[in-house]
């Protein structure tokens, strides 16, 4: 197959949701895609390529990357948006469970990273946008570790950004609120449910349900990304939507014991 003259992107669980909406908007954008899902999908984004790859498998993974060098000899851009999702209080969870949504939602983005940056180094240029969260700058309450894994994205990126820019190599975070997408029905139960959390737990369920419905489109995040990847000069972060922008405002503005107060009132916590 012959090489492509036209800019390369990756975009890992591409299936739904943000990754499907990211992957046909950067093909609208001129982009040649690759998509990854963990299985084979009869349904997938329009005008993109989707491969079978399990970021959790480094061996897939370097079999996958390679797969794109050989079809068009180049990796432009690589958005690392598999994920999933955890709500429960913090002891819910056993260790085993926390380790298995790093392998996911961190190790996995470490994974794709490492496979296409010494292609990227060698052709001198490239582009790795990370989709985070607003739980990435902003920890709330029964999401524990899901933040923690945000966190942890969040800070493996702003030290990526500085060691490949000298490569031509820019690192960027897009960080959405609640998007309306299944990932709250895909997400992980606590494996350790305990009674004392019962009702607090049916609380916040019932709340990100209802942040779901009422959430951005995916669409906005993928316009969001598409902005970060085609700009002359990337930004390190980019908060996605109108609630995204006003959260990562506050935070930054607002006194912490007022913003503490306003959080644990919206979690339906009592403020102490």
């Amino acid at each position: 197959m012959s090489k492509q003259s036209g800019k390369v992107a990756i975009v890992t669980g591409a299936s739904s949701g943000i990754g499907k909406a990211t992957a046909e908007a950067l093909a609208r954008a001129g982009f040649t895609v690759f998509g990854t899902s963990r299985r084979t999908i009869g349904n997938g984004p329009k005008q993109v390529t989707m491969l079978v790859c399990d970021v959790t498998d480094e061996a897939s993974v370097n079999e996958f990357v390679s797969e794109v060098l050989s079809r068009t000899g180049r990796i432009d851009l690589l958005v690392n948006n598999a994920g999933l999702g955890l709500f429960g209080g913090a002891e819910e969870s056993s260790v085993a469970q926390a380790k298995s949504l790093f392998e996911v939602n961190f190790f996995g983005l470490v994974r794709m990273t490492n496979a296409v940056l010494p292609s990227m180094r060698k052709s001198g240029r490239g582009h790795i946008v990370n989709i985070s969260s607003v739980l990435g700058f902003l920890p709330a309450p029964y999401s524990a570790h899901y933040g923690a894994t945000k966190h942890a994205v969040e800070g493996y990126s702003e030290s990526l950004d500085h060691e490949t820019r000298t490569f031509g190599v820019r690192v960027t975070l897009i960080e959405p609120a609640f998007t309306k997408s299944s990932f709250d029905q895909a997400a992980l139960k606590p494996d350790a449910m305990l009674k004392e959390y019962d009702e607090a737990r049916a609380g916040v369920d019932k709340l990100v349900q209802h942040a779901m419905t009422a959430g951005d489109p995916p669409e906005v995040v993928a316009d969001t990304v598409v902005m970060a990847a085609t700009v002359a000069r990337p930004k390190r972060r980019y908060p996605a939507g109108k609630a995204a922008k006003q959260v990562s405002l506050a935070r930054r503005f607002v006194p912490a014991e007022m913003f503490d107060k306003s959080l644990r009132k919206q979690f339906g916590l009592p403020v102490l």
